[in-house]
């Protein structure tokens, strides 16, 4: 008698070349724009396929009125195919981007990178020697599924698809201006006086100084003047120069305030609902140098 036993922990995995072009021609839905991109003859995709036909035992595609379509079973496998591949085109480009565990690409929103992450980098490098930050500023959501980026800080609402959320800290605006405002013949010794001034305003969230002025009771808001700025970067930097009155979070300008560049020159605050958020792709393991600054962010937000 003989046994045999078939091991299942054996991976029985088709040639790449054919999941490639069998992946290419379905997504593309022909044969000939395989062919171009892939760089080959529409008969090297048309021979691949069938080789992996044969591989599978089982049609992937059939002919109908001179056109090729995939059939139930190839549906089915196209899903899982392209799936896969997309993993192993992430998982590539990471291992290219982050040939190890100690760097991890981080994307954050401007105003949170210049004026909170970057004053304590030193901080942070001191206390892990061994982790590379590899920092960008940018204020779009992230593909991470098609992206080098691992983590990114974001600011909103936190509602956000595909990613696992975490929150770092709410934001309650306050008004800030060079103390050389205050300098000058206008007052600002009242929330009315605002009306008298400059006020410095961020593009896409002009209603952050309505909802204050509606708050100090003053209603025509449409007379009093304004320079629209496109970050809070600016508007913080265009309020050092005492082009106007800006609002800013206290956490986001610590330094300026130390430093006498800027002052509060009114004790009143606006909570925005919105907050810094860390996120990541949804459900991704975190690499060693991920979770390192992920302890770290959270501990230094929990200490501020």
């Amino acid at each position: 008698m003989i046994l045999i036993y078939w091991r299942a922990d054996i991976r029985r995995l088709p040639p790449l070349n054919a999941l490639r072009s069998f992946e290419a021609a379905a997504r593309l839905g022909s044969f000939n724009r395989a062919a171009e991109e892939l760089f080959v003859t529409p008969s090297a995709v048309s021979h691949q396929i069938k080789s992996l036909e044969a591989f599978l035992g089982v049609p992937l595609f059939r002919r109908e009125n001179r056109r090729t379509v995939l059939t139930a079973t190839g549906e089915k496998y196209f899903d899982a195919a392209g799936h896969a591949l997309d993993e192993i085109g992430i998982a590539t480009r990471r291992l290219i981007a982050s040939p190890n565990t100690s760097a991890v690409n981080i994307s954050v929103v401007p105003a949170f990178l210049t004026r909170w992450l970057v004053p304590r980098i030193r901080d942070f490098q001191e206390l892990h020697p061994d982790v590379e930050l590899r920092l960008s500023a940018s204020t779009g959501l992230i593909d991470f599924a098609h992206s080098d980026t691992d983590m990114a800080i974001y600011f909103g609402h936190g509602e956000w698809e595909n990613v696992d959320a975490h929150f770092l800290k709410s934001v309650t605006l306050i008004p800030v201006c060079s103390p050389k405002l205050l300098e000058e013949t206008v007052p600002l010794d009242t929330p009315g006086d605002l009306q008298r001034h400059t006020l410095l305003q961020v593009a896409d969230r002009e209603d952050e100084w309505s909802r204050i002025l509606k708050k100090a009771s003053i209603v025509h808001i449409a007379d009093i003047k304004s320079i629209t700025l496109s970050s809070t970067s600016l508007s913080i930097s265009a309020a050092m120069e005492g082009a106007g009155v800006a609002l800013a979070d206290l956490s986001l300008v610590e330094r300026e305030l130390e430093y006498g560049q800027l002052i509060i020159p009114l004790d009143i605050k606006l909570e925005t609902r919105r907050a810094f958020y860390l996120v990541y792709q949804q459900n991704r393991q975190l690499t060693y140098a991920m979770q390192v600054f992920y302890d770290w962010v959270m501990e230094e937000i929990q200490q501020g």
